[in-house]
């Protein structure tokens, strides 16, 4: 039996679900290419952005399309000192809808992959065949590693430059998994390709009859979308109260509605609830989806619930279910893993607001265990922290929040810290 038969199986095909996943790597490693490609086979590119591409490239003196320039004016627009966060594509087949996530990635631009990451559920981490595994290599499986993406892809692009060469393949496979078990990736899979010839992307080809395995499509039509593999514990971030007032419906005198997003798990009419932070229990009376009332909700379904009993909730209020299990932590002090996206040094002297779900604490930093170097990975000392820096931390809160550890649930898991003083977001941390 070869190796890549031992490859573990993303699961079952999932029709008309949505996947959001993040391409990740080095500088020239074809990154533009694939998407365009991907964009193309799929047939998700409009035949007039196609007609002026196809113009471009004949005035470059190309004689096939070239692809990425579907994704160029991003480094147009670098280039012009424009900054860009994120790029988002939009595509959809005839099973499922897709949304990319394209961060550039260089080691200045730290942020903007934690920001492309943070909502992905699947990153593809391209590898140029004639270069194998590179520190960025490392850096980007990292962070993915860091910001709980469950699936990783590790595409060896560029295999028509070193003639398809079974050999050089499984040598940088090798390498990845070598690297991988060093910091706990379980969970990836390997993939043979050429962007710029389409192999392996939507179509097989016919240069690696060798790999056995499925095509990149065909991974991304099968990946399990996000809340689908496992049992989760229900998270209700209480957003607004509603109170209408109107005086020809005296029934909307005794009208309380809670107003929010199910982050993660399902609840039902009849279900026990506990509000935290205050811990007070009631149950479900009633769900409403714009008007209509359901016996249900699921994750990312944004609902009001009516509850039996009269109790005190307000916006930042979490929603759980009554059972011990379902429990979350109310606390005052959180540790955590922060990435510093401000271009003014973590001052640790001041107090910022931290935001995690729909509650805001201010805070202060209660010290900083380690700094991540995102090159070697190596944990170093640090006094402070500046724009991009990965550092374990420690916060002390002045209002409790309800958390979750990241690694359980992204939703409740996760914050921001925002500066009071001009409202920007200056970074964004995962609970430990």
């Amino acid at each position: 039996m070869s190796a890549i038969e031992h490859i573990p199986e993303f699961g079952s095909p999932v029709d008309n679900g949505l996947l959001r996943f993040l391409t990740c790597g080095s500088v020239d490693d074809g990154k533009s290419t694939l998407i365009g490609r991907l964009l193309y086979d799929t047939k998700a590119i409009l035949a007039d952005t196609l007609h002026a591409i196809e113009k471009t490239s004949l005035r470059r003196g190309m004689e096939a399309v070239d692809l990425s320039l579907l994704t160029d004016g991003l480094q147009a627009e670098r280039e012009q000192g424009i900054t860009i966060d994120v790029a988002y594509r939009y595509c959809s087949t005839g099973r499922r809808k897709y949304i990319i996530a394209d961060a550039p990635g260089h080691e200045q631009y730290t942020r903007n992959m934690v920001t492309a990451a943070s909502t992905a559920n699947l990153a593809i981490i391209l590898i140029d065949a004639r270069k194998g595994v590179l520190t960025q290599t490392r850096r980007h499986s990292y962070l993915a590693h860091l910001v709980g993406i469950p699936h990783l892809v590790v595409a060896v692009n560029k295999m028509d430059l070193v003639g398809y060469d079974r050999a050089v393949f499984e040598r940088i496979r090798g390498d990845y998994l070598d690297f991988a078990s060093q910091l706990g990736i379980e969970e990836v899979r390997f993939i043979p390709l050429s962007a710029l010839n389409g192999d392996m992307l939507v179509d097989r080809g016919d240069n690696l009859d060798w790999y056995e395995g499925p095509t990149l499509i065909d991974i991304l039509e099968s990946a399990p979308v996000a809340h689908s593999e496992s049992d989760e514990r229900f998270r209700f971030p209480v957003q607004y109260v509603c109170r209408p007032q109107r005086a020809d419906d005296p029934l909307l005198h005794d009208y309380r509605g809670f107003m929010g997003r199910v982050e993660s798990g399902e609840i039902a009419v009849g279900n026990e609830v506990v509000a935290l932070p205050s811990e007070r229990r009631s149950r479900v009376k009633g769900i409403e989806l714009g008007g209509r009332a359901l016996q249900r909700a699921v994750a990312e379904q944004s609902v009001t619930l009516l509850l039996e009993d009269e109790i005190d909730i307000s916006r930042g209020d979490m929603i759980v279910r009554g059972e011990t299990k379902e429990s979350a932590l109310v606390t005052r002090r959180i540790e955590a893993m922060l990435c510093w996206l401000g271009e003014c040094p973590l001052d640790a002297q001041r107090k910022y607001l931290i935001r995690q779900t729909t509650r805001d604490s201010r805070a202060l930093l209660d010290g900083i265990a380690y700094r991540l170097d995102i090159n070697s990975l190596q944990q170093v000392a640090a006094e402070g922290l500046g724009m991009n820096d990965i550092a374990r931390v420690a916060f002390k809160l002045a209002q409790p929040l309800v958390v979750d550890r990241y690694a359980e649930n992204r939703a409740t898991g996760a914050f921001i810290v925002i500066d009071e003083s001009n409202n920007n977001t200056v970074g964004a941390g995962m609970i430990l």
